[in-house]
């Protein structure tokens, strides 16, 4: 899938209600971004951690979506893991997703979500993903 398939793909659904947009997809991975706006934010008025990992199991989900071997029918989250090491309370945040382990039954995704502004990195993400047939 391309990414403008990919952003009508999630309209309807969390990636497209967060507002997570799609920038790029392919073989070698996955760019998305996300505005950050108050909706994204925890109590604390930082930027909600579910708001970073949703866009980096996105990122990763539609890596594998798009690189699924053939007679594979679909996919399943199995293991996800996020290590947080800042946050934001503006600006956009964005997410690379890379394919580490490209198997007919597991896929291995890794994440890095960054701030666009600064350049800081926010997030590393692995997620494992069950191949479906």
């Amino acid at each position: 899938m391309q990414a403008d398939q990919l952003n009508t793909f999630g309209a309807p659904n969390l990636p497209g209600y967060l507002g997570i947009v799609i920038e790029e997809a392919g073989a070698s991975g996955v760019k998305a971004h996300l505005p950050v706006r108050a909706e994204l934010m925890a109590p604390n008025g930082f930027l909600h951690a579910g708001s970073v990992v949703t866009l980096a199991d996105t990122c990763a989900g539609y890596g594998c979506v798009t690189n699924l071997p053939a007679g594979a029918t679909g996919f399943t989250t199995i293991e996800l893991k996020s290590n947080f090491l800042g946050t934001a309370r503006e600006g956009t945040i964005e997410c690379v997703a890379t394919p580490v382990h490209m198997g007919k039954t597991t896929q291995i995704w890794d994440a890095v979500v960054t701030s666009r502004e600064t350049g800081k990195t926010l997030a590393l993400f692995r997620c494992t993903q069950m191949v479906l047939y």
